[in-house]
């Protein structure tokens, strides 16, 4: 399944495949399982050199929004290392490049709450912070939901809440939830359940 927008026109001409920034050599610096990063020597657009760092995803970052019959929805809690604090997010995780992104969705969804869902759908493709990474998410509502085994992995110390998808928006626009993969999705959810 491809996550796929309706094109619009930006309000002026213009190129948008024209890349005003050359590349004179690059060098990967680091590289792990999860990520690579590289540090390019570039003419910027004004014409200037300078360097260039950039973090490239050896995954798709995938977001799921479980929605039940009742408008409930669940969000993860875990402690982010990397931020030092502790996070209410949507069931996300990494999804293999080579993979099909519902199947990685599906996957995250019974890994991380246990839910299975017979209906999906895409509702965003994301960049998460396109200045420095080329990481690509993809967020789905998950709808139809039947419960499973729960299945976290062993790098997870998860809880589990589960309330109304309305609550969870509340909590994103208060900065109570700031993971920018959840926002977008909880936001794109309502709207979309808006819409029907």
């Amino acid at each position: 399944m491809h996550c796929q927008m309706e094109p619009t026109l930006p309000p002026t001409d213009f190129d948008p495949t024209h890349n005003p920034w050359q590349t004179l050599r690059t060098e990967v610096k680091y590289q792990n399982p999860w990520i690579r990063v590289r540090e390019d020597q570039v003419i910027n657009p004004k014409g200037g050199e300078g360097i260039y760092g950039v973090v490239s995803m050896r995954n798709k970052a995938i977001g799921i929004v479980p929605i039940d019959a009742e408008g409930n929805t669940w969000l993860v809690g875990q402690y982010r290392y990397a931020l030092n604090e502790y996070c209410w997010e949507i069931p996300m995780g990494g999804g293999p490049l080579d993979i099909d992104i519902t199947e990685s969705a599906q996957r995250e969804l019974r890994e991380e709450t246990g839910l299975l869902a017979d209906r999906w759908t895409c509702i965003a493709r994301l960049h998460t912070s396109n200045s420095v990474t080329d990481e690509e998410g993809f967020v789905f509502m998950a709808e139809d939901l039947t419960q499973a085994d729960w299945e976290p992995e062993e790098t997870e110390d998860l809880r589990l809440w589960k309330l109304p998808l309305a609550q969870a928006v509340a909590l994103a626009m208060n900065n109570e939830i700031t993971d920018a993969i959840s926002v977008a999705g909880l936001l794109k959810a309502e709207k979309v359940l808006a819409n029907r």
